[in-house]
C-alpha cells in the first residue's frame, strides 16, 4: 500500500522530511478496524512529532492523526462497526498514523462519519473536536458556573483548528459568552462567522481588551497556543476561582500567578485515553458520534478551509509548512491517494 513517512527528523524544507514509500497492508485483530483511508488532515502534533521523534533504525515513522474512510475488515472482538461503515477518527499517537492507504484503529475511539459531509469536510474534525470537547466539558467543566464570574469563556487562538470547533461547541451546547482571540482581519472575520460574541487581538495585551468589553472577568480561559506569551495577562483577566486550560507545550510555565485567585489548571491531551487504554476510552467514540449528530442537524459545521489532493509526500510537506507558519485558519485537509 502507499504510505508517507520519514526515517529521520527533518525540517520541512528538506525533501526527505516526508517520503513516499510502499508498506505492507495490515490485518485487523481484536478490537481493530481496517480502514481504507479517503481523507486526512494535518494538525500541529504532526509537525511536532516529525521534528522530534525518530523511528526505529531502518523503519519509517508514519504520521496522521485525523482520518475519514470506509471499514474494510474488522477484528474478532469488534462489536460497534462492520465492513462498509463510513467512519472518522483521530487514532492513537502510540500507533502508526493514517497517512497511508489502509490503517488500523481501535473501534473504541472511532465515530460514524457525519452523513451530510464529504470525506474532506469530515476529516477536518476528529482530533480538534475531541480536544475541544474534552477540555470544555471534561476538564474545565464549563457547564458548572463559577460564583461571581462572568458567564464567559476566553478562547486564545480562536481561529486555529481547535479554537474553531471550540467556539461552535460552546455556542451550541451552553449559554456562555464566547470571547475569541484573533489578530488578522481574515481570522477575526472567521471567528465571528463561527459564533464568537467578542473578538480581541492577541498581538496586544489581552487583559485590558477583555476588561473593556464590560462583561466582567471570565470564568474560563482555554489557551490553545502561545500560552507562555499570554500567561501574565491571563493571571490578570481570569475570575477568582476560575478555571484555566491549555493544550500547547510551553518551554517553561510559571503558574504561581494563579495562586491568589485559586484558579484551577487543566492540561488536555486527547491521546491520553488511547495511550493508556483508560476505562472510559470508548467515550471518544461516543463524543465523535455526538459531534456527527450536531453536524447532521446543522448545529455546527466543518472547519476545513483548504483541500489538497492527492495525499502524498509533496502535498503533506506543503500542509506541514502552513501549520508551522502559525498562520493557519481552520483546517487543511488532504484527499485521495
Amino acid at each position: 500500500m502507499k504510505a508517507i513517512g520519514y526515517t529521520h527528523p527533518r525540517s520541512i524544507d528538506q525533501a526527505d522530511s516526508l517520503i513516499d514509500f510502499e508498506a505492507e497492508r495490515p490485518s485487523p485483530a481484536g478490537r481493530d478496524l481496517l480502514v481504507e483511508v479517503k481523507a486526512v488532515s494535518v494538525n500541529p502534533v504532526d509537525t511536532k512529532v516529525r521534528m522530534n521523534v525518530a523511528p526505529e533504525p531502518g523503519e519509517y515513522k508514519v504520521l496522521g492523526w485525523d482520518a475519514v474512510g470506509t471499514v474494510l475488515a474488522v477484528g474478532d472482538e469488534v462489536r460497534l462497526f462492520q465492513p462498509g461503515d463510513a467512519v472518522f477518527y483521530a487514532g492513537s499517537i502510540t500507533r502508526p498514523g493514517a497517512n497511508s492507504e489502509y490503517h488500523l484503529v481501535d473501534e473504541r475511539i472511532v465515530g460514524r462519519k457525519p452523513s451530510t459531509l464529504s470525506d474532506a469536510e469530515a476529516a477536518a474534525l476528529p482530533l480538534t473536536a475531541i480536544t475541544a470537547w474534552e477540555m470544555l466539558f471534561d476538564r474545565l467543566d464549563i457547564r458548572k458556573p463559577v460564583a461571581g464570574a462572568a458567564n464567559a469563556v476566553l478562547i486564545v487562538g480562536g481561529a486555529g483548528g481547535v479554537g474553531s470547533i471550540a467556539i461552535q461547541l460552546v455556542r451550541a451546547l451552553t449559554d456562555l459568552t464566547v470571547i475569541a482571540t484573533a489578530s488578522r482581519p481574515e481570522t477575526q472575520a472567521w471567528v465571528r462567522t463561527l459564533g464568537a460574541h467578542h473578538v480581541v487581538d492577541h498581538s496586544r495585551p489581552l487583559a485590558a481588551q477583555v476588561a473593556a468589553l464590560g462583561i466582567g472577568a471570565p470564568a474560563f480561559v482555554f489557551s490553545t497556543t502561545e500560552t507562555e506569551r499570554h500567561i501574565k495577562e491571563i493571571f490578570e483577566l481570569v475570575a477568582p476561582q476560575g478555571r484555566f486550560g491549555l493544550i500547547d507545550d510551553p518551554v517553561g510555565l510559571d503558574i504561581k500567578g494563579f495562586k491568589n485567585k485559586a484558579v484551577s489548571i487543566h492540561w488536555e491531551f486527547m491521546f491520553t485515553r488511547s495511550m493508556f487504554e483508560t476505562a472510559d476510552m470508548e467515550e471518544q467514540g461516543k463524543l465523535l458520534n455526538e459531534v456527527a449528530g450536531l453536524i447532521d442537524r446543522g448545529v455546527i459545521r466543518t472547519t476545513v478551509t483548504e483541500v489538497i489532493s492527492p495525499i502524498n509526500a509533496a502535498t503533506l510537506r506543503k500542509a506541514h509548512a502552513v501549520i508551522e507558519s502559525g498562520k493557519a485558519r481552520g483546517k487543511i485537509v488532504l484527499e485521495g491517494f
